[in-house]
């Protein structure tokens, strides 16, 4: 993973894009790690990643919700 400084981002704002569409780069400022820049297309897998896990735990919730009685009998 790439780092560039905050300066350094600034300063050469093309060059940081062009690098975050090959991989995450990690800004710092002052020592600190303060920002992470990713590509759009990185952005909506992680994006779409979270929905998909959502969904599950969703179901999951409801499932427990509708079957409860069901799953007490079969954990005897």
């Amino acid at each position: 993973m790439k780092i560039m400084q905050a300066s350094e981002a600034k300063n050469r704002f093309g060059e940081l894009l062009e690098a975050s569409a090959v991989e995450p780069v990690i800004i710092r400022k002052n020592g600190r790690d303060v920002a992470v820049v990713v590509s759009k297309a990185e952005y909506d897998r992680s994006v779409s990643q979270i929905s998909k896990q959502q969904l599950v735990r969703q179901y999951h919730e409801e499932s427990i919700e509708a079957f409860t009685d069901l799953y007490e009998e079969l954990a005897k």
